[in-house]
């Protein structure tokens, strides 16, 4: 029993000094485990560049991370300057600034960064949430590999260019803007229309939903005037010669939302009127390219940065558990609590070992990313692609899904303290995880495309054949029996007929996908661990 002690000398600094000294990358065994397994060869540049960033991701850019994320630093637009001109200027924190000219300074875009070294950068870099950073790295990601396969004329090249090379040492940062007031995951609905003026393209109309609003291009979907097809444009935010007038290149940021989470990035309102735009792809194929590449690349980076925050909510709420004591013990010693750290510490480890086997996988498809299913590819490059496709979909519900719960879970750790801002980072990251559940497609949608994809491909690769594909190496009378199951669920002929009947088997299919992609993850935790390929 304690006595009264008016000068309590109770402090949490050995917690905070252990967090304080921490390297994401350095102390994390498992991580180093991960790369070194699904690497191949190349693990040790891998692991070197691991290294060399994780020194300014643990310290110098999760204090920039951590100071931005209070309400008085958060972005807003100035619409006008003091001279009546019309400048909409994303005012951010000077910590913002900082860090963004350091991480794409990275060049994680240039052809001379590997993709392995880019992931494990990227994944480091997204331990430390949105921060104004994880969306505009995966949006330029996405503008890089669509300008890859379509940059034909000068300005999209030089655009390219300034993406992946940096123009006199300014590297450009992309944006893509393609919801609309009227229905966001229902892109072909999109009213913007763009009209060939003299040889130039111009848009005009309206975007709802339009992140990372201080980059310097964006991607834009949008309809050629007399016709239905969604094509895909690269918008400059300025004209060659005006971001140092701030002129816009003819659009307005009307307002700036109000989100829960990844508050710290600015998602605005935007009208455009005659903004110059450039052609990317043929218009005919802009919405399976818009799909099949730029959300594509998202879909993929959200799972990904889903493993990074529970790996750091399971790193500091294991951590917290031995130094915190209650009723005369270590709290991690309750039995309760303990469970509760094992179930954080398994989905983050699944989670993390599943995201890049995925990418491996991603990694291996001829010639790269391709708009839509149909392709004159070989049967069993055809079939490779659809497992990557919706693996990719599934991985984006289940890590999203399972991030919120995770994290969560990870705050109930701390107590009160948990939800203290000022305390520690858990509360931000699960904000931000809860737009990651929304962003690029929400689980209902995904849950349907999944379905209407095998179904399309039934003829050719039947579900089954998907099943025992993609969790090859597992237990076989598992995947005999989800196979069984899958078979029967792709069968239905709709997701989409309000009936009793249809909404049982939406039920069903839902569940069904969440533990098919767990599976998947626990088949890549366990050749991590057991070292087998």
């Amino acid at each position: 029993m304690s006595l009264p002690d008016r000068n309590n000398p109770y402090n949490f600094d050995d917690f905070l000094d252990w967090r304080q000294s921490f390297d994401y990358y350095r102390d994390d065994p498992f991580i180093q485990q991960v790369v070194k397994h699904f690497c191949g060869d190349q693990w040790e540049t891998v692991d070197q560049a691991a290294r060399a960033i994780s020194k300014k991701v643990s310290f110098r850019w999760r204090d920039f991370s951590d100071a931005i994320a209070f309400p008085e630093k958060r972005p807003y637009v100035m619409h006008y300057d003091g001279h009546h001109h019309r400048i909409d200027r994303i005012v951010r924190p000077f910590e913002i600034e900082v860090m963004e000219r350091e991480v794409f300074s990275e060049r994680l875009f240039s052809p001379r960064t590997p993709p392995w070294v880019k992931l494990i950068k990227m994944y480091l870099i997204y331990q430390n949430g949105e921060a104004c950073i994880s969306c505009p790295l995966v949006c330029t990601e996405g503008l890089v590999a669509t300008l890859e396969k379509f940059a034909d004329t000068p300005e999209t090249r030089c655009i390219l260019k300034h993406c992946t090379e940096g123009i006199d040492g300014e590297f450009a940062i992309g944006a893509q803007y393609l919801t609309e007031i009227q229905g966001g995951s229902d892109v072909p609905a999109n009213l913007l229309e763009a009209v060939n003026q003299d040889g130039t393209w111009r848009l005009y109309g309206t975007k709802f939903f339009c992140s990372a609003t201080h980059a310097d291009y964006a991607v834009v979907t949008a309809k050629p005037a007399g016709s239905e097809d969604i094509a895909i444009f690269v918008v400059p935010s300025w004209l060659p010669g005006n971001k140092e007038k701030e002129i816009r290149n003819g659009f307005t940021i009307d307002r700036i939302k109000w989100k829960m989470g990844t508050s710290e990035l600015t998602t605005a309102e935007l009208t455009f009127n005659g903004a110059v735009a450039y052609p990317m792809g043929p218009f005919d194929r802009g919405l399976a390219n818009v799909v099949g590449i730029v959300l594509t690349l998202s879909r993929l980076t959200v799972g990904l940065s889903g493993a990074a925050s529970m790996t750091r909510a399971s790193r500091e709420a294991g951590k917290y558990c031995e130094f915190r004591e209650a009723f005369d013990q270590k709290i991690g010693m309750f039995p309760l609590l303990a469970n509760q750290v094992r179930k954080i510490e398994k989905y983050t480890r699944r989670t993390t070992a599943g995201a890049f086997k995925l990418y491996r996988d991603f990694l291996t498809l001829e010639g790269g990313l391709k708009g839509g299913l149909k392709t004159d590819e070989p049967e069993r490059a055809r079939r490779k692609r659809i497992d990557v496709r919706e693996l990719i979909l599934l991985q984006k519900i289940t890590a999203t899904w399972d991030t919120t719960d995770i994290l969560r879970l990870a705050i109930s750790v701390f107590g009160g303290h948990g939800v203290m801002e000022d305390f520690s980072c858990l509360p931000r990251l699960f904000r931000d995880a809860a737009i990651n559940e929304l962003w690029e497609g929400p689980r209902n949608v995904l849950l349907a495309q999944i379905h209407r994809d095998l179904q399309r491909v039934a003829e050719w690769y039947p579900p089954e054949k998907f099943v025992h594909s993609i969790l090859s190496g597992g237990k076989k009378a598992l995947i005999e029996q989800m196979s069984s199951e899958i078979s029967d669920l792709v069968a239905y002929p709709s997701l989409l007929d309000l009936t009793p009947e249809t909404l049982a088997v939406c039920e069903r299919w839902d569940n069904f996908c969440h533990r098919l992609l767990h599976r998947y993850q626990d088949i890549a935790l366990e050749q991590v661990e057991g070292g087998s390929k």
